[in-house]
């Protein structure tokens, strides 16, 4: 066991495997239909699992990729039995993943060179922006970081009250404008609070609307511009939220911003309410840039610091 795995609780990985049994059921029970009646991995079952891994979610791409790697193993070892199939599939998966992005490092840290710390969160309304920045902002308070939030989202008076719900819930500042106002305005009030104040933690929301590219491009390169007026090089992680229970259009929301800005991080929400948790897998592997949160649940302890072959683990039961 890594270094990484053992910051990994009891308490983490009960959350983690509670927030993926419906994926891990639905996931078993493919799998199990697959094999049924083989005894051992031939054309067959590697025409099923194809098949297993599409309607998971996991992406054409990706299961591609996987059956390549199940392939090779099964020629390297000249005969594999059907049985020890979870094992080889949570062993080439995990190892797939791992060849794709680094390894978070030590949950909700903050470099000590880079104070205030400058998020900025992106993503289409629903997909649990706001709720993931609240549950972030209590995470990092947690972890003892002085924590203010820049309410950016001032196309919709909502969005603006429950960031203020949020902020009265975890005890943290929230830096708003009237709505309607402009968003880099917003930003720039924050981080000079931010800085003003010695925060550690800036996190700003930005509207939830899936503009045109160009449109959301010019908006949010203006929201960074007078960011870095304050901080030089802020912001330093651009969060793109993805509802997982959407399946493959969080795929597709991805490649829509991944297009439109600069996108360095990926959380994924929402796994504990349903069987499409494989497109964790998908997206990790897809897209060249690290899945550093998942939402496992409404709790704020229900959101994790994404750790790769924890999450493959508990999908395999391990």
């Amino acid at each position: 066991m890594g270094f990484f795995s053992k910051l990994f609780s009891k308490e983490k990985k009960e959350t983690l495997d509670k927030g993926l049994s419906k994926t891990k059921e639905g996931f078993f029970d493919k799998i199990k239909r697959a094999v049924a009646g083989k005894s051992k991995i031939d054309d067959d079952v590697l025409d099923n699992l194809e098949e297993v891994f599409i309607t998971s979610d996991i992406g054409v791409e990706t299961t591609l990729r996987i059956l390549d790697r199940i392939q090779a193993r099964v020629a390297r070892d000249k005969y594999v039995d059907s049985a020890e199939l979870n094992d080889l599939l949570c062993d080439e998966i995990t190892e797939m993943l791992a060849e794709n992005n680094i390894e978070n490092g030590e949950d909700f840290a903050v470099p000590a060179d880079k104070r205030p710390y400058v998020i900025m969160v992106v993503g289409v309304n629903g997909v649990g922006k706001t709720t993931t920045i609240g549950k972030l902002a209590y995470q990092f308070k947690k972890a003892g970081n002085k924590v203010i939030l820049g309410a950016a989202d001032t196309f919709r008076a909502a969005a603006v009250e429950q960031l203020d719900i949020w902020g009265e819930r975890v005890g943290v500042p929230v830096i708003k404008q009237k709505m309607g106002s402009d968003p880099a305005s917003v930003a720039y009030d924050t981080v000079s609070s931010a800085k003003a104040n010695n925060a550690d933690v800036v996190i700003i929301d930005t509207a939830g609307r899936l503009h045109n590219k160009k449109g959301l491009m010019d908006e949010l390169t203006k929201i960074k511009n007078v960011m870095q007026k304050v901080i030089p090089g802020a912001p330093n992680e651009v969060l793109l939220v993805l509802d997982g229970s959407t399946g493959q259009n969080a795929f597709e929301q991805a490649k829509q911003f991944v297009a439109a800005t600069e996108v360095n991080e990926l959380a994924i929400t929402k796994l504990d309410g349903t069987a499409k948790g494989g497109v964790v897998i998908g997206i990790s592997d897809q897209f060249k840039i690290p899945v550093k949160y998942i939402g496992l649940g409404e709790g704020m302890e229900d959101l994790q610091v994404f750790r790769k072959e924890e999450f493959v683990k508990s999908l395999f039961g391990k």
